[in-house]
């Protein structure tokens, strides 16, 4: 991994804290908050107090009612799922969809490792072509760092179902889990659902204009990098390019409306887009919704 790169990620780690932290006004307690509650304490009930917090096995000794109290769970875990199929290949020379998608969990790991968070990491196209367990440290983050730049999938193909039920059998706790990708890839709303409902999921979308904006160019060879095959296709007939934009839309819509109804955070990113400021949106976004 090249040191000019490490050195834009550090940058770009410490502009993201600090504009958060100027943001947040003293309210800033980390860009990782705890993904849930731990317990504390017990105490007498008061009035006010939530019923399902009643402790019944000492409230039951007769001695009046108890509750449980909590605290924020201080240690996070989180894991980051990387698409790395050959659809993420697209765009310009160090700006694909791959790039930007490894760029932005770079950055992410450094700001989970310096908050003592717990990191781990996934990368997988039809199968698992990268596993490094959770760890602590910035050392530790700087080997997902290494792996993730140098890595060379062995397939071209897509199964994101997959991929996220491994994720599925691998957290036995509740963690942050950042997904990656371009969701080119069909029946994996299932589990991204049970994703949602079982962790903190945050989700980054990434696209390239190119997907979007299909140019007029009359009847042209498209190569599906994914199977290697080459498709003739008629850029000028409005049903293929309507069709070719409602594809895109539609996955762009369902996955956001996923994302809303099991309160998990959506980020779309475009290969064009300068990310540091959609990343500084993200996290005011969940420092709010957190407190």
């Amino acid at each position: 991994m090249e040191k000019d790169l490490i050195s834009k990620l550090r940058k770009y780690e410490i502009q993201i804290r600090k504009a958060v932290n100027a943001q947040m006004q003293g309210d800033f307690h980390s860009v990782f908050k705890g993904s849930g509650l731990e317990f504390d304490d017990i105490r007498q009930y008061q009035y006010g107090d939530d019923v399902r917090t009643v402790n019944w096995n000492v409230s039951a000794k007769g001695d009046g009612a108890y509750v449980n109290t909590f605290k924020e769970e201080k240690e996070q875990n989180v894991f980051f799922v990387v698409d790395v199929s050959a659809s993420q290949e697209i765009g310009v020379a160090g700006a694909q969809k791959i790039d930007i998608a490894k760029e932005v969990a770079g950055v992410l790991m450094l700001s989970a490792a310096k908050e003592q968070s717990s990191v781990g990491l996934l990368c997988y196209s039809d199968r698992k072509e990268c596993y490094i367990r959770p760890g602590k440290g910035v050392k530790h983050a700087y080997q997902l760092l290494n792996a993730v730049f140098d890595l060379k999938p062995a397939s071209r193909q897509t199964n994101l179902a997959d991929a996220l039920g491994l994720c599925l059998n691998m957290l036995k706790r509740k963690s942050l889990v950042v997904l990656l990708s371009d969701f080119i890839d069909e029946n994996f709303e299932r589990t991204l659902k049970a994703i949602a409902k079982r962790h903190d999921l945050v989700v980054v979308h990434l696209s390239d204009r190119r997907e979007t904006l299909m140019p007029s160019m009359g009847i042209v060879p498209l190569l599906d990098k994914e199977s290697g095959q080459m498709l003739w296709i008629n850029t000028e007939s409005e049903d293929f390019r309507a069709s070719f934009e409602r594809q895109l839309l539609n996955k762009k819509q369902e996955i956001t409306s996923i994302c809303r109804r099991f309160g998990a955070n959506y980020l779309f990113l475009e290969t064009s887009q300068d990310y540091v400021p959609e990343l500084i949106k993200l996290f005011k976004i969940r420092n709010r919704t957190r407190k």
